[in-house]
């Protein structure tokens, strides 16, 4: 079987970690940090999670011309991500974001955008061919047009929350959110959009619906939580790639569950994102719930 063909629109940025013991309350100062620096951003996250679980991927996106883009891509270049649809713009730095990951795996994250907000439609290229991976840490009306431009099938991680129109909703095949961004846009409106409905429950695992009703249900593997920047973005590029497969229902939601959970106990979002090898694996040793 070929590999599927993947393209990802969406956000690059570079991650500045600081871990600590706890995270900071309004107007706490926590000391004894330890920092790290991590190309990140759900986009270049999906879009290396893609590429680690076997698909052929191209990045769509935006850096600034400044020495920080580099260090932003350099894990998709490193693994064989095309970047030719990746442009440099003078206007804006490269997206930037602030992650503080407390030791029991939680984080706190503020994001500056950067050339990410400069991503308008006119950078897109007039096809998208193959299948559409996208999020929403890049302008609505470039998520919009490059689902519009796409051939095939459109993944849609309606991530961070954020008001978009339902023609969007309507031309995903996939639509994947957490139980806080399903409360955002209402389950009813999400069911109705037509698609998949991939729903993420934090430790609980995930649910898949079809026409309003549940269709799949998979629980993660226990594994020991290090850090959870990066979870989602691995699963929505898992779930993708399992159902280009041809992957049933239930197959695919328990393959971008044990993904998931791989890519939790290791720090960083991309250095954390798992190969396919090691996912394969968990499945077969059958260290998952159902």
């Amino acid at each position: 079987m070929s590999a599927p063909r993947i393209t990802v629109a969406g956000s690059v940025n570079l991650d500045l970690v600081a871990r600590c013991d706890h995270l900071p309350v309004a107007g706490e100062t926590v000391l004894g940090g330890v920092f790290a620096q991590h190309p990140g951003g759900k986009g270049a996250n999906q879009a290396l999670a893609a590429r680690r679980l076997g698909a052929e991927v191209e990045m769509l996106a935006c850096v600034g011309s400044d020495a920080n883009a580099e260090a932003a891509l350099s894990l998709l270049q490193a693994d064989g991500v095309g970047l030719a649809g990746c442009h440099s713009l003078t206007c804006a730095a490269t997206g930037i974001a602030l992650i503080a990951v407390s030791d029991s795996g939680e984080n706190q994250i503020v994001v500056a955008p950067g050339a990410n907000a400069a991503f308008t439609p006119d950078l897109l290229p007039d096809i998208i061919d193959g299948a559409l991976i996208a999020q929403l840490e890049i302008p609505i009306e470039t998520v919009f047009e490059a689902a519009a431009r796409c051939t095939g099938f459109v993944a849609l991680n309606l991530a961070p929350a954020a008001d978009v129109p339902g023609e969007l909703l309507q031309r995903a095949h996939l639509i994947v959110v957490n139980e806080g961004e399903a409360a955002f846009y209402g389950l009813d409106r999400l069911k109705a959009a037509g698609g998949l409905l991939a729903v993420t429950l934090g430790a609980a695992g995930a649910v898949l619906c079809r026409d309003g009703a549940e269709i799949a249900r998979a629980a993660p593997p226990d594994v020991t939580v290090v850090d959870t920047t990066g979870a989602g973005d691995t699963f929505v590029a898992a779930l993708t790639v399992a159902l280009l497969e041809g992957q049933t229902d239930a197959d695919a939601l328990t393959f971008a569950c044990a993904a998931s959970a791989l890519s939790v106990t290791r720090e960083g979002a991309q250095p954390s994102l798992p190969r396919r090898k090691d996912v394969d694996a968990l499945i077969a040793a059958g260290n998952t719930g159902a």
